[in-house]
């Protein structure tokens, strides 16, 4: 089945320009749910996939096209994983970046490890009740700063420290992040799966 045209279920501009950006040599023509005024999914599950499929089947249910959506966050070794699924939660509502981040050094005070990975997982879907959901995930490993670093990216970026450029993920450029991030492992993991639909 050949996809031309596909509602990315994100209002994250961020998120949405990073998934754009890998789409491209495709030539699918990429929509934002937020363009056809779909509202947010409820994300009441524990796993990144549960979350993820119900992000995709929500938003391809209300525009009748395939939905790609991912579901992501960043795991902390000391913290048994949290933030996880609930990363952009972190520090309640509203939401905030600099909120959730204050929040995670706060609780990782006095930790000498630091060890953390973001966690990625996609979802396409060809419509709504799609039998077959097409998935795909990515990890980029890293830790946690003590302060955040860098002026780019968005979310954890300043103070996810990738210990084998040395450069944080605020500190990369877009192509080299879409490269080796979560996001980027798991949408190229997507796009070979997209190539053999």
């Amino acid at each position: 089945m050949q996809i031309s045209k596909l509602v990315i279920a994100t209002g994250n501009a961020g998120k949405l320009k990073e998934i754009r950006l890998l789409l491209t040599p495709l030539q699918i023509e990429v929509l934002s749910q937020s363009d056809f005024n779909v509202p947010e999914a409820a994300e009441p599950h524990c796993t990144f996939v549960e979350n993820a499929l119900a992000k995709a089947r929500h938003a391809s249910q209300l525009t009748g096209l395939p939905a790609l959506a991912d579901d992501s966050g960043i795991c902390v070794d000391v913290l048994g994983g949290a933030p996880g699924v609930i990363s952009a939660h972190y520090a309640g509502e509203p939401r905030s970046d600099e909120r959730n981040n204050t929040h995670l050094l706060d609780a990782l005070k006095n930790q000498s490890n630091r060890k953390a990975h973001y966690h990625c997982v996609m979802v396409l879907v060809r419509h709504p009740n799609d039998p077959q959901p097409v998935i795909a995930e990515g990890s980029w490993f890293g830790e946690i700063l003590t302060a955040p670093r860098g002026d780019g990216g968005f979310g954890y970026d300043p103070l996810f420290l990738d210990t084998q450029i040395g450069k944080t993920g605020a500190e990369l450029a877009l192509e080299t992040k879409n490269r080796i991030s979560h996001r980027g492992l798991a949408l190229a993991a997507l796009i070979e799966k997209i190539k053999s639909l």
